[in-house]
């Protein structure tokens, strides 16, 4: 159970949640390789690709040297995708492929924090264009995520201007506790990767949601509460009279996300020809 409502005289909190596989169920930015392909943005092979990498994320996710390797794929990948199309296939696709797959327990969470007066930020590695408005269907307060560069013709570079993982997630996190005024000794964290680590153990209470191997070995070693998520519901199921919100300018989906999902089989099949050789 979380603490009662905070006491304002004290300094502002928060919950810092990351995404994938902690606030809904897949990832985020392989979810949607289906309409990056009817938009003619990826090839059939690709979405085969993406839907074998999504097995394997489910699994077991990718460690450090994989997620370097995606980072560099995607960036490739991406260049020339016109912003504005990709911005319009998300769109029409953000909330039936997202809402049916957000926790129960995650978004009870974020309510309980809500109510509590805590701010909730979502924390993710995925592109911004993907986990804002995402953070908005949610009701969360702020998001960080990583920011590709897009270039004065409406495209993207293929260069990344900030890749939200590992110890630049906890760097986010001290910088919004400087701007923002909060305790993060009183602060709470979840996510499900041993990578966010540096993110868990800057707060003063860290949880490891559905965590993988590693994390759960760091969480047993360090006393950190480990929960268990495993009820996706839609959330006007949840919410009576829940209506989906019109989505602003800035729901639109970045590039990012299908690029990972093609990414997500490089590496494994590398990791595999490696283990043949």
């Amino acid at each position: 159970m979380l603490k009662g409502v905070e006491n304002h005289s004290l300094p502002r909190t928060a919950a810092f949640f990351d995404l994938d596989k902690t606030v809904i169920a897949k990832s985020s930015t392989l979810t949607f390789s289906k309409s990056f392909y009817q938009g003619g943005l990826i090839n059939r092979r690709a979405v085969l690709r993406t839907a074998y990498a999504q097995f394997v994320f489910l699994a077991g996710g990718a460690d450090h040297d994989q997620m370097e390797r995606m980072r560099a794929y995607l960036s490739a990948l991406c260049r020339g995708w016109n912003v504005q199309q990709v911005k319009e296939i998300v769109a029409e696709t953000l909330h039936d492929l997202i809402d049916p797959i957000i926790y129960d327990e995650a978004a009870s969470l974020i309510e309980e924090h809500h109510t509590a007066g805590r701010d909730v930020v979502i924390v993710s590695t995925s592109g911004a264009e993907v986990v804002e408005p995402i953070g908005e269907l949610l009701g969360a307060d702020r998001v960080v995520a990583t920011r590709m560069v897009v270039g004065e013709d409406g495209c993207f570079t293929g260069e990344v201007e900030y890749y939200a993982y590992g110890p630049t997630k906890a760097e986010a996190i001290r910088e919004l506790a400087a701007s923002e005024g909060y305790d993060l000794s009183r602060c709470y964290a979840y996510s499900d990767s041993a990578t966010d680590v540096p993110m868990l153990e800057s707060v003063g209470h860290p949880h490891a949601v559905n965590p993988d191997r590693a994390l759960r070995r760091e969480a047993l070693a360090r006393g950190w509460q480990i929960l268990d998520f495993h009820r996706p519901v839609r959330l006007k199921q949840r919410i009576p009279g829940f209506s989906v919100p019109p989505r602003p300018a800035l729901v639109a989906v970045a590039a990012i996300g299908a690029a990972a999902a093609t990414a997500g089989l490089v590496w494994y099949a590398n990791r595999r020809r490696a283990t043949v050789a």
